[in-house]
């Protein structure tokens, strides 16, 4: 690959708890404790639409997001460009579902959902994949 061809890079980011329930902070405190790691401080359960559960500097995201759909869990890749990741990923079969806010909605092939977003802890570091 030439110096000069454009690159984009790209990892695996978070893990969404999709939950449809009416209370969102039982539904944290189960998932803290199922998981052994406290509620992120600042969280508010009661009050916010996500919700997340303490995680290392080298591990995935954990949030909790309350939703109207069914329960579900789903995966986010970031990257430092959505829309070439997601060209990529359709190229590979993915189907665009939807564009919210700054982020794109993809389902795979075998029909699970996931979101291309933008960087959510500072840049992507030296573990992240490059892609032309």
């Amino acid at each position: 690959m030439s110096r000069d061809t454009v690159m984009h890079r790209s990892r695996l980011c978070s893990i969404i708890i999709d939950c449809k329930v009416d209370d969102l902070a039982d539904a944290a405190r189960f998932w803290s404790e199922a998981l052994g790691r406290p509620i992120r401080e600042g969280a508010d359960p009661a009050h916010d639409k996500y919700v997340g559960i303490a995680t290392r500097d080298d591990e995935p995201v954990i949030e909790l997001q309350k939703v109207e759909h069914d329960s579900r869990v789903h995966l986010d890749i970031e990257s430092d460009d959505i829309e070439a990741e997601s060209r990529r990923l359709e190229a590979l079969g993915a189907k665009r579902v939807a564009a919210i806010k700054t982020w794109i909605v993809l389902e795979a092939p075998s029909g699970q959902r996931f979101c291309v977003v933008r960087p959510q802890r500072g840049t992507l570091g030296p573990h992240a994949n490059e892609w032309p």
